[in-house]
C-alpha cells in the first residue's frame, strides 16, 4: 500500500469523497455534518492524502492546521469493501507523525456520536484521542463526539 500528498485532481478521488460525503448525510442530520467536500478540501491549511493498493483508492485522510501547534484530522475514510483491514490505521499512524514532523502538539477531530461511527471511535482511542469539548469552530452538538491527543514533535 501506499500513501501520497492528493493533489483532489483525478476523477477517482472526487468519485470517492463525493460517496464519503454522500454517506455521511445519509448517517448524520444535516446540522451536524462536518465532512468537507472536494472544493472545502483544496484550501491551503489542509494536506490531503490518499492510500492506494496497487492501482485501486482505498483510503485517504486529511490534516487541517487550525493554528501554529494544533491540527485537525478530517475526511478519514475507507473503502467499504475493505474496511477492517488496516488500512485506517496505516494512514492514521501517518498523519499522527506527519503532524508531529510539522510542529502539530494538539490533534483533534469530530465523529458521530451514533452507533454507526463506534468503529471509528475505536480505532482513535486506540491511538491515544480521548474524548474532549469542542474545539475550533465547533460547538456541543449531541450527534458529535470531540477528540484530541498530544502528539509528539520530531
Amino acid at each position: 500500500m501506499k500513501i501520497a500528498v492528493d493533489d483532489l485532481s483525478g476523477p477517482e478521488i472526487a468519485r470517492f469523497l463525493r460517496e464519503h460525503v454522500r454517506q455521511m448525510q445519509s448517517v448524520t442530520p444535516l446540522e451536524s455534518k462536518h465532512a468537507l467536500d472536494l472544493d472545502a478540501l483544496r484550501r491551503p491549511d489542509i494536506t490531503f492524502w490518499s492510500v492506494t493498493d496497487g492501482d485501486a483508492l482505498v483510503g485517504c485522510g486529511a490534516l487541517k492546521r487550525l493554528d501554529a501547534g494544533h491540527a485537525e484530522l478530517k475526511s478519514m475514510r475507507t473503502d467499504p469493501a475493505r474496511k477492517r483491514s488496516g488500512i485506517a490505521s496505516l494512514l492514521l499512524e501517518h498523519i499522527i507523525v506527519e503532524a508531529g514532523r510539522r510542529g502539530v502538539r494538539r490533534l483533534s477531530l469530530e465523529t458521530g456520536a451514533a452507533a454507526f461511527f463506534l468503529p471509528a471511535r475505536r480505532l482513535y482511542e486506540k491511538f491515544g484521542f480521548r474524548e474532549c469539548e469542542p474545539f475550533a469552530d465547533y460547538r456541543p452538538d449531541p450527534n458529535s463526539t470531540f477528540m484530541t491527543r498530544v502528539v509528539r514533535v520530531v
